[in-house]
Formats: structure tokens, sequence, C-alpha cells
């Protein structure tokens, strides 16, 4: 039998399987292998289309670069302002979402 150390170690599997069936003096049954039975996957159009906008949004940049240039600019010379109510109402906003999950 196939332990779960076989199956980290990325040894393949045996699939073919032996069956022994008894001798009696009426019956003379030979051994009989059974062939390895081969498995198959197949994705929807939906799980298709999930995958690729999976890679689209793996091959671009998740942030801004020329933005956060300009605020890390502002921070420095002291330009930079926070508007509080908008800022309170973005984290108003996260929040409320979050508790939808």
């Amino acid at each position: 039998m196939t332990s779960i150390d076989h199956l980290r170690g990325g040894q393949p599997l045996n699939t073919t399987r032996t069956v022994n069936h008894t001798k009696t003096a009426t019956e003379n049954t030979p051994t009989t292998t059974v062939e390895p039975q081969h498995d198959a996957v197949s994705l929807s159009s939906q799980g298709k289309a999930v995958g690729q906008i999976h890679q689209q949004l793996a091959a671009e940049t998740s942030f801004d670069s020329t933005k956060v240039a300009e605020i890390k600019q502002a921070i420095a010379n002291g330009s930079y302002t926070i508007d509080a109510d908008k800022l309170a109402n973005n984290m108003i906003k996260f929040e409320d979402e979050l508790n939808g999950l």
C-alpha cells in the first residue's frame, strides 16, 4: 500500500492491481490483472475565463509607481495634505465591505 511519504516524495504511484482468486476443485480461475485507470480533468468555459483573468492580473503591477513617487515627493517637501473627512469615509466604507464577507 502506498504511504503518504511516497506521495510527498514525488514518487509515482503503482496503480496496477492484482486480484488473486482461490482455486477450488470445481473452479480453476487464473490470476487477473486489472489495467490502470486514467483520470481526466476538464475546465468549464467559466473556469478558463477565470484563469485568463488571473494571468492578466498577475502580469499587471498592483500600484501606480508614478503616483507613489509624486506622493513621496509631496511628503518630503511638506506639501502633502490629508482630507480627514475623505479618509474617515473611506475607512468606514472599507469596514462595511469587510463585514459583508
